[in-house]
């Protein structure tokens, strides 16, 4: 089954960096409207949407962050040159040569800017770029750029979505695909039977400490729960096998662990066996740095959760070219469908 490229894209397109994820919100809730049984934003911010199950005795839980890494406006020069600040991880060489967007009174273009390699000294060519060498042109005077921008405003990367191949390639895949993947599993799930209720949320602030997630988590209480984020396909040329993490193509991925999470044993057999009796091709991730939502999940349900996750192959994480393989994105939705479909037919006792 192909995937809806446009909705998609559409998901990718809206800004949202951490903390000013609104919009990304109020296009989840226009598409799931009708869809799910129950609908409803905490104080943080999360969208928390509900289908219910045949039994309400237990709980199900999956979340995707809507937050984007992004950057915010610190400080307007004398000649209306930008200073900005982080929001997320960034690797400072991605910065140079693009183009952002600053949203202010209005959505404004600007360029990400640098000293010139040919005034450069030799020591200076030969250095790491770091955040503070840029600085954003808006191509406007102070006294343009006052009227529109303010200390606060935050900033998106500009880059729409383009087919490569199998592939789809565009910024902010992490995590507007698991955005998108989760609205899908709701829809698909509208006209099923399913043997608990099943919450998905859409979790702010994800990239700046997993904090949406922490606090819907405590909130929910799952006894299940389902993390639903990009990892490193790291299969390009000179990455040794060892190094890969996941691999283009080669399908969905069942996390095992990464620097913040070990999923239980048991969700990690229990996903497996699901891909294997539905033919979902599968990967096993394991994530030697970084996290996901699934770790807040974890941590603060009350009565602890059976935690585990599907995992996204992604090339190029964290900057403007990320890119997955539909069919690997399908495999996603299906694996996350059908775990919540089948979650009372596995012997979840501890062994």
């Amino acid at each position: 089954m192909a995937i809806n490229v446009k909705l998609l894209a559409d998901v990718c397109r809206i800004p949202g960096t951490s903390g000013f994820e609104h919009k990304v919100r109020a296009f989840v809730q226009k598409e799931l409207k009708g869809i799910v049984d129950e609908m409803y934003t905490d104080h943080m911010g999360n969208l928390i949407t509900i289908k219910k199950g045949k039994s309400d005795k237990k709980r199900a839980m999956a979340a995707a962050h809507m937050d984007e890494i992004g950057f915010m406006i610190t400080h307007i020069d004398d000649k209306g040159f930008l200073r900005f600040h982080t929001i997320g991880g960034f690797d400072p060489k991605t910065l140079t040569a693009q183009r952002v967007i600053v949203h202010g009174k209005k959505d404004l273009v600007g360029v990400m800017g640098a000293k010139p390699i040919h005034v450069m000294t030799p020591e200076e060519r030969a250095k790491v770029p770091q955040t503070k060498d840029y600085f954003i042109d808006l191509g406007l005077s102070k006294a343009e750029v006052e009227k529109l921008v303010s200390v606060g405003d935050p900033v998106t990367r500009e880059r729409e979505l383009i087919e490569m191949g199998n592939n789809v390639n565009v910024k902010s895949l992490d995590n507007r695909v698991s955005v998108f993947i989760l609205i899908e599993v709701m829809k698909e799930l509208k006209k099923e039977k399913i043997p608990y209720d099943f919450y998905g949320v859409f979790t702010v602030q994800e990239e700046v400490g997993l904090r949406g997630a922490l606090v819907a988590g405590h909130h929910i209480n799952p006894d299940f729960s389902f993390g639903l984020d990009t990892t490193i396909a790291n299969d390009t040329p000179g990455a040794p096998a060892h190094e890969m993490i996941t691999e283009l193509g080669k399908g969905t991925a069942v996390k095992v662990m990464d620097a913040s999470v070990i999923c239980d044993t048991r969700m990690v057999e229990y996903m497996k066996q699901v891909a294997i009796k539905k033919k979902i091709k599968y990967q096993l991730e394991i994530l030697t740095a970084g996290g996901t939502d699934t770790a807040g999940m974890q941590k603060m349900a009350k009565n602890g959760t059976i935690a585990g996750a599907v995992s996204i192959p992604t090339r190029n994480i964290h900057q403007v070219i990320e890119m997955c393989d539909k069919d690997d994105i399908r495999g996603s939705i299906d694996l996350l469908k059908e775990s919540v479909k089948g979650l009372d037919t596995f012997n979840w006792e501890h062994k």
